[in-house]
């Protein structure tokens, strides 16, 4: 393949010799980019000119036509409040009231020039009309059904643009409700036509058009564009098109999609719009820069465009003009160079003989080296294959990646000494899948065998080899070893189970800081018992140390369900949920805390737990649930005076779940510790463990709920911890309990 290449490399490596080949070489570059960027910068300067005459364009037909609906707008409104048109409504059935009504509209058409004028009763019926004395009179028609009716029989003036159900002629409506005494008594309606706004459009060069709310063309340059649509129309769009005849009969309008084709750039109001003018089969393609301008008063958008076709005039303009410049330059500089040139070889014609004889043996001497040095250094394997499948061409890499060397694999046909033993079908699938032209095109993986026994993978890359008369000689293949790569995904893999392993144990360390944390209460209560149990068998009734002793077996019995409780938090299926009254767990917490709560001394109110519907949830966890949030509550206020040391608990049902308080008086939690006290292991206690209200959380999401922290509404100091739990319902699935069994 190498030696078929020479020929083309050969000449380029002679210029690339020869200082003044290069310095043409950099001329011709320089002139490239500079015709290049005559064609571009004239380019851009005409789509500049472009959007600033669109821009321009834009504001004029904009106000064009409000200026059509400004011009008319006191008409509707100048009607309404005429005595004669009270009158009317008034009294509808009169002859002589309709016939005044009818000339007034009639000499106030012809004078302001507008289509025509009208006013209905509040049946949606034309009463009096400008048109009373023609074929096509509004008077006795109902308009019941149109927007414009609706909207000022309900006391709101609007604009609405559409197909007249009488004359069949499109027209902009403008409506203003009839008012006697604040009452609305009927509608003027004044319409007028933008025949003159329509036929000034037909004669500009570029389209413009104008859509309504729903993306719908209702006035355009271009007629074969009218009643299409932007964008795709809902059934409830179609359906109101229909019921209110908005441009005619339903039967009449499907609204297709515009012929459009749309490139819009995210910081650019233009955009660039690609289409077939005058037809979609005969018409020609044009590419249009556009700009849509809203008219939020009229609810519509008014789209202008301009033809692209000159700036690309103006960029080939340009390039012909620069490249003509260039040429002439460049000749001219030819000129010179092959003048100084004929001067030089005249003088030295001896010696430029040998110095190309000299310069003919290093070229060739260069493309060798070259090209060795280009083997030499590929990092990636390269082998070229006929169209049979034999190999013509190897490089270093690929010999040094396979253990054999070139002229061992050099017309070799499959299956090559270096396929895997193991994956021999495999190797010749994809061999005949790159023969036939059918490899990915992303490569595939494969895994080869080295000389000396060890594995290679690597990714094979494979592309047709084609000579310099464009005749397919055969195939090229790019092999890549990826065998370290492939052994760092593995390690990476290892790594992660490593990690996983770690998260394991960390997790079982917490588990047992909180069996400690948990135990420590009933251990404690345990420890008092017993000691009161030793002082009351010395001396004491034996009620005492039978209760004193009953206190011990059932603070055992807590400790032994709390470490069940504990284990059951991860488990799934460890739950022991059931209906609890929360004012009774409120009421056992209080027992166990007695002693505390009398030391203090604290007030413990309670009173707002009264009338609640049971929740769902494991009892001895929401006791033990309490006690930590007490017990946080009781250290916040016992530097507190007496007066202020209490407790309030209270309770609201939210929906589908109860969400219980527990409010202090003490100083509070300030708002860049409120999420950092549920962490482990931290506390703002000097002697704290910090693991409290990590259990509390974990406690309450057991159950399905949430725990949060928050300052008082009241406004006074202190921290209100609150919780959410399930409230109970009927059950409609097996319990978990009897799940489990």
């Amino acid at each position: 393949m190498l030696h078929r290449l020479q020929p083309l490399i050969q000449p380029q490596l002679q210029r690339l010799t020869r200082p003044h080949a290069l310095a043409w070489l950099g001329l011709a570059l320089l002139t490239a980019v500079a015709v290049g960027g005559a064609g571009h910068w004239a380019e851009r300067r005409e789509l500049q000119t472009k959007t600033a005459e669109l821009h321009q364009a834009a504001e004029v037909y904009s106000l064009a036509l409000r200026g059509v609906a400004e011009r008319y707008d006191y008409l509707p409104y100048a009607a309404a409040r005429h005595p004669e048109v009270l009158a009317l409504l008034a009294q509808p059935d009169l002859p002589e009231r309709r016939q005044q009504v009818n000339r007034y509209f009639e000499d106030l058409r012809g004078r302001t020039d507008s289509a025509a004028l009208y006013v209905m009763d509040l049946n949606g019926q034309a009463v009096a009309a400008s048109n009373w004395a023609t074929p096509s009179s509004f008077v006795g028609q109902s308009y019941r059904q149109r927007p414009y009716f609706e909207q000022a029989s309900q006391g709101v003036r609007n604009t609405f643009y559409g197909v007249g159900l009488t004359t069949g002629a499109p027209g902009l409506f403008i409506a203003e409700p009839v008012r006697q005494q604040g009452v609305v008594k009927g509608v003027v309606a004044v319409k007028v036509g933008l025949d003159e706004l329509s036929q000034a459009w037909a004669k500009v060069a570029a389209p413009v058009l104008l859509q309504d709310s729903r993306g719908i063309v209702f006035l355009s340059s271009e007629p074969d564009w009218l009643y299409r649509s932007s964008r795709p129309l809902s059934p409830e769009d179609l359906a109101w098109l229909a019921r209110h005849e908005q441009y005619g009969p339903p039967q009449t309008q499907t609204y297709p999609a515009l012929p459009w084709r749309l490139e819009r750039a995210a910081d650019q109001a233009e955009y660039r719009l690609h289409t077939r003018q005058g037809g979609s089969q005969g018409g020609r393609q044009r590419e249009l820069l556009a700009l849509d301008t809203p008219l939020p008063e009229l609810g519509w958008t008014l789209t202008v465009s301009t033809d692209l076709a000159e700036v690309a005039l103006a960029r080939r303009q340009a390039l012909a003009l620069a490249a003509l410049g260039a040429a002439v330059l460049l000749l001219a500089a030819l000129g010179w160079q092959q003048r100084e040139r004929r001067f030089a070889e005249q003088r030295q014609a001896r010696q430029e003989l040998e110095l190309r004889v000299q310069e003919r043996t290093r070229d060739l001497q260069l493309a060798h080296a070259f090209r060795k040095a280009m083997e030499d250094s590929l990092l990636v394997g390269m082998r070229a294959r006929n169209r049979e499948g034999r190999i013509i061409y190897v490089n270093p890499a690929l010999c040094e990646m396979v253990g054999y060397r070139a002229d061992e694999l050099l017309g070799c046909l499959p299956p090559y000494p270096y396929w895997h033993p193991d994956e021999l079908d495999r190797h010749q699938r994809d061999s005949e899948a790159a023969l036939q032209g059918r490899a990915a095109p992303q490569g595939f993986e494969s895994r080869i065998r080295h000389r000396d026994g060890h594995d290679v993978i690597t990714m094979v890359y494979t592309a047709p080899l084609i000579d310099e008369q464009g005749q397919h000689l055969g195939w090229m293949s790019s092999v890549v070893d990826i065998t370290a790569q492939r052994q760092a995904e593995q390690r990476q893999r290892e790594q992660a189970l490593q990690l996983q392993r770690s998260a394991r144990l960390a997790s079982l360390g917490e588990m047992a800081s909180t069996l400690a944390h948990e135990l420590n209460q009933p251990l404690m209560a345990l420890s008092n018992f017993a000691l009161a149990a030793q002082a009351l068998a010395r001396q004491g009734p034996p009620e005492l140390l039978q209760s004193a002793l009953g206190d011990i077996v059932a603070q055992a019995r807590r400790a032994g369900e709390i470490v069940q409780r504990v284990r059951g938090l991860i488990r799934p299926q460890g739950g022991q949920h059931q209906a609890c009254d929360l004012a009774q767990v409120v009421e056992r917490v209080q027992g166990l805390l007695q002693a505390e709560l009398a030391a203090a001394p604290l007030r413990l109110d309670r009173a707002a737990l009264t009338a609640l519907p049971p929740v769902r949830g494991d009892r001895l966890l929401l006791e033990q649930l309490l006690i930590n949030l007490l017990q946080n509550a009781l250290q916040a206020t016992e530097h507190l005076p007496a007066a202020r040391r209490a407790i309030e608990l209270s309770a609201q049902v939210q929906g589908e779940l109860m969400e219980l308080c527990v409010a202090d008086h003490g100083p509070g939690i300030s708002a860049g510790l409120r999420e950092q006290v549920f962490n482990p292991f931290f506390s703002t206690k000097a002697d704290g463990l910090g693991l409290g209200l990590n259990i509390c959380r974990t406690l309450v999401e057991a159950h399905g709920g949430q725990l949060g922290v928050r300052e008082r509404s009241d406004g006074q100091p202190g921290a209100v911890f609150f919780f959410t739990l399930p409230l109970m319902h009927p059950p409609r699935v097996p319990s978990l309990e009897h799940a489990s069994t």
